[in-house]
């Protein structure tokens, strides 16, 4: 007697949009040809914090801390012209402007608007133009132009509880800067223990484009610049 059977197993195949491809094709071919590297730093956000406040009572706008770190990674960039770079047909194209992508989760997928001349904008006017693209890529809205000529990429996943992570570099860029969460820590201040609001920032970077060195040297002067903000961004 034959036992009956085993019941099918189901399978369904998820159809994808065109976005969701053209991200699954450029992050393959990131991570199959570019030999990433990554540098880890957990900065202390307690001045940042106490910016924020400040900006939102002086400006009126809805300043975010998104909005900060565009500000103070275009201010970096400025400093460590290398980390706005990008690796094209074998040579290292420096880029002639600072513009930021911001990685934004679509249903889709995941799109990059970008912010362009991040360096040159005060900041009600970069949260504007922040606001403005990512809500249009949230509405599927958005231009070619705003998804051309970016130079650095922030992908920040603080908003969903995650602590950090290492993101795949946006080719052909020389680097991607992933976010975690804001969060109380225990760190040492002057010798002793205290619980301070810290973030740990995690840079992918190709190494084709940009070694350890410049990379450090660059999250370096991030770092400073998170760590005491009010000096630039008065």
């Amino acid at each position: 007697m034959t036992a009956p059977p085993a019941a099918a197993t189901r399978e369904a195949a998820l159809g994808v949009g065109t976005v969701w491809r053209i991200m699954a094709e450029r992050m393959t071919a990131s991570w199959t040809s570019a030999p990433h590297f990554y540098l880890v730093r957990e900065v202390n956000v307690g001045r940042l914090a106490t910016w924020l406040d400040r900006a939102r009572k002086q400006t009126g706008a809805h300043v975010t801390y998104t909005d900060l770190l565009v500000k103070l990674v275009a201010a970096a960039l400025s400093l460590h012209p290398r980390a706005n770079a990008s690796w094209r047909d074998g040579a290292i194209v420096q880029n002639a402007e600072i513009n930021l992508g911001l990685a934004v989760a679509i249903e889709d997928g995941l799109v990059v608007p970008v912010i362009h001349r991040a360096d040159t904008l005060r900041l009600p006017e970069l949260a504007a133009r922040r606001a403005d693209v990512v809500g249009r890529a949230q509405a599927g809205k958005l231009r070619p132009a705003d998804i051309q000529g970016g130079g650095f990429t922030i992908s920040n996943l603080g908003m969903y509880g995650v602590d950090a992570f290492s993101a795949i570099v946006n080719p052909p860029q020389a680097a991607i800067l992933a976010v975690g969460r804001i969060a109380d820590r225990v760190v040492a201040l002057e010798g002793r223990p205290v619980v301070q609001p810290t973030m740990v920032l995690t840079l992918s970077c190709d190494h084709r484009a940009l070694d350890g060195a410049r990379a450090a040297q660059f999250l370096g002067t991030l770092a400073d610049l998170i760590e005491e903000p009010l000096a630039l961004l008065a």
